[in-house]
């Protein structure tokens, strides 16, 4: 494993907050129009992909393939999540696949949750979390005021609307003794990278991440243990669809309700989608790419 990255990264962000993006409209993965819903029990599925959120891509875009192959006509749509739930909840979108349960997406479930219904749990190991250089002198948030000197009392953060932002800002500082640290946000992109820089120079370094995450494949880094959990609990990661899709179509309800990808191999996945400076429309080719390495786990997953 490398110290550094050597690619580019992607611009996207991860904003988490209820109101971030409610008044957008869907938009269609590569002409930038509003997908056309698919005839309920057909042959076309239309997915709705959660933008900013990594993991959801990744699986998501895998997913799209998988279907393909089984001769499905798949429709993607970008979408941030207040739209992507309305889609669900009305029938423009199936299912999207990165709800995470229970606490980030609590509110939108109970809001919609009449019209939707869960499909399955995908992976259980979702968190947010503090990261560190693997090399760091601490393995608990716990230990970081005592350290403070060492990481110059910086803690670089993502992006100010992020509910990650919201919860280290509002429990992790106080929790922790954090106070005289200089908090920073500014975007995801912008935090790798001084991950990257700072593993370059051999310093000492901070930062607000999550979990699943191909950073953590990429770089020599840690996440912190939170024992007052102030980042909050482990989380799952899982998949729900308008509440006719099981009956509308089973095949896939079924084959999505199945899936596990465990984290090693789920951010093997991002690493190979993100670390490079890869345009949305080229996810495909490089996804292909990694089914093709992976193909006996890939073929297990409708088998």
């Amino acid at each position: 494993m490398s110290n550094t990255a050597k690619k580019k990264f992607p611009a996207v962000g991860r904003v988490t907050a209820l109101t971030a993006a409610a008044a957008l409209a869907l938009t269609a993965c590569g002409d930038g129009e509003t997908a056309d819903t698919g005839d309920a029990g057909g042959d076309t599925i239309e997915m709705g992909i959660f933008q900013g959120w990594e993991e959801g891509i990744a699986v998501s875009e895998l997913w799209a393939l998988i279907l393909e192959d089984e001769g499905y006509e798949v429709n993607k749509t970008y979408v941030d999540l207040a739209p992507g739930y309305s889609g669900i909840a009305t029938g423009d979108i199936d299912f999207v696949m990165d709800v995470w349960q229970p606490v980030t997406h609590a509110d939108y479930i109970e809001e919609y949750g009449d019209d939707i219904e869960m499909v399955g749990e995908w992976n259980s190991d979702a968190r947010q979390v503090i990261a560190v250089n693997e090399d760091a002198p601490v393995d608990s948030l716990e230990d970081l005021a005592d350290h403070a000197d060492e990481f110059d009392s910086k803690l670089v953060g993502i992006e100010p609307g992020a509910g990650l932002t919201e919860r280290t800002e509002s429990y992790v500082i106080p929790d922790y003794g954090l106070e005289d640290w200089d908090f920073t946000t500014s975007s995801t992109p912008a935090m790798l990278q001084e991950v990257d820089t700072a593993l370059a120079a051999g310093d000492n370094i901070a930062v607000t991440l999550w979990m699943p995450h191909w950073a953590f494949n990429t770089y020599d880094i840690k996440p912190l243990d939170d024992p007052q959990e102030a980042l909050g609990q482990e989380e799952n990661m899982t998949t729900y669809a308008h509440h006719e899709f099981s009956e509308n179509q089973p095949e896939v309800f079924e084959w999505l309700a199945d899936f596990k990808i465990d984290t090693d191999t789920l951010q093997d996945l991002e690493e190979a989608m993100f670390v490079e400076d890869v345009d949305q429309s080229d996810y495909p080719e490089v996804v292909r790419e990694w089914m093709e390495d992976n193909q006996e786990y890939v073929d297990s997953l409708t088998s």
